[in-house]
This record gives structure tokens, sequence and C-alpha cells, in this order.
């Protein structure tokens, strides 16, 4: 999973026609890290979607902007606009990102 490094860049991708998955995480995060275990496999059966990650502590005004209340966070963005938001307190395993992802 690529890493967004500026806020240009965030908004280029999430502006893409096709569905953009954002990752919000941090590196103290032990979620994050547990998540980092397992979405590689996820990633290549949800080949539909481009993956990126971005660090909440590094874009704090898109975390607030985009409802980012825990980490790690899925967003899922098309043309610009969110069109699903998997919350950290869901994201703790393979199935509940799954699950998430059948039902967009």
């Amino acid at each position: 999973m690529e890493f967004v490094k500026s806020e240009e860049q965030f908004q280029q991708l999430i502006s893409q026609e096709k569905p953009v998955i954002m990752k919000f995480s941090a590196g103290w995060c032990p979620d994050c890290r547990r998540m980092d275990m397992f979405i590689d496999d996820i990633i290549a059966e949800y080949s539909q979607y481009d993956w990126y990650e971005i660090n909440r502590d590094e874009f704090p005004e898109l975390a607030e902007k985009y409802e980012v209340m825990g980490i790690p966070s899925l967003l899922i963005y098309k043309n610009g606009e969110k069109t699903a938001h998997l919350h950290s307190a869901h994201a703790k395993s393979p199935e509940q990102v799954i699950q998430f992802l059948q039902s967009v």
C-alpha cells in the first residue's frame, strides 16, 4: 500500500473515477499494525480499488474533515466524494473488513 505524502496527492487520488480506499493510520497504533498483518490478502482480492495509506497524525485536518475519529479506518472515495467509512471499532479482523467491502 502506497503512502500518501501530501494533501495535494490525497485530493488527486480521491478525485479519480476508480474507487480509492484510504487507510488512515499512525505509526504508534497497535491495531493499525495488526491490520497490516492481514490486509495484503484483502487488497489482492479487492483489486477493483486502488489502496493507499495516510498517516492521520501528519494530516489531522484531513482526518477531521472526513470524520476519522479512530484508527485504523478505511474510507472509500470516488470522484472526490466519500462513499463509505469503516470505523476503527469495526476494523479489527479480516472478517470485519471483508464484510464491509462486500456491503459497499
